[in-house]
Order: C-alpha cells, then sequence, then structure tokens
C-alpha cells in the first residue's frame, strides 16, 4: 500500500518531530508542539486512516491518544515524546 498525499504528510511531521525532540528532551521525555493543523494530520495518520505500522517511522515503538485526546504521545527507544497543539 502507498501512502496518500495526507499520510505522506503525517509522517513528514513525525520525522520532524522525532528530528527535533531529542533537542529538547529532559529526563528521557520531550514536548514538541505542531501548529492545529499539522497535529491534526499527524492524528487523522496514526488513529483514522488505518495507516499500517510498517508505513509509520521505525523510531516510533507505540503511540496513543493522552490528556483527554488533547496530545499523542510517542514512545521510542530513547524517548517519550508528547506532541501537542501549539498555543497562540
Amino acid at each position: 500500500m502507498d501512502p496518500n498525499l495526507h499520510q505522506k504528510m503525517g509522517i513528514n511531521h513525525m520525522n520532524r518531530v522525532l528530528g527535533y525532540a531529542p533537542m529538547v528532551a529532559e529526563n528521557g521525555a520531550a514536548t514538541v508542539h505542531l501548529t492545529q493543523e499539522d497535529w491534526g494530520v499527524v492524528a487523522d495518520t496514526l488513529f483514522q486512516m488505518n495507516t499500517p505500522k510498517e508505513m509509520l517511522p521505525e523510531a516510533i515503538q507505540e503511540f496513543k491518544l493522552v490528556n483527554g485526546n488533547e496530545a499523542i504521545e510517542f514512545t521510542t527507544p530513547d524517548l517519550v515524546i508528547r506532541v501537542e497543539v501549539m498555543a497562540f
């Protein structure tokens, strides 16, 4: 299965989060903020589009919605990354 454009954008955002998170990590955890639109694309890719795990970045071992479905949490070998919507 080839990813559609929406999934490609979501995967790209996830890769950006994974690249940035180590720079802001403290004690094995990091919080990364995305715009509301970008966060929605990631959420759609993970939870609405039945995206196969094989299409997701390899570093993401687990993912789930947290904080009343207002944040996404990625577990990687090195970090727990919380992805939140940027507050303006």
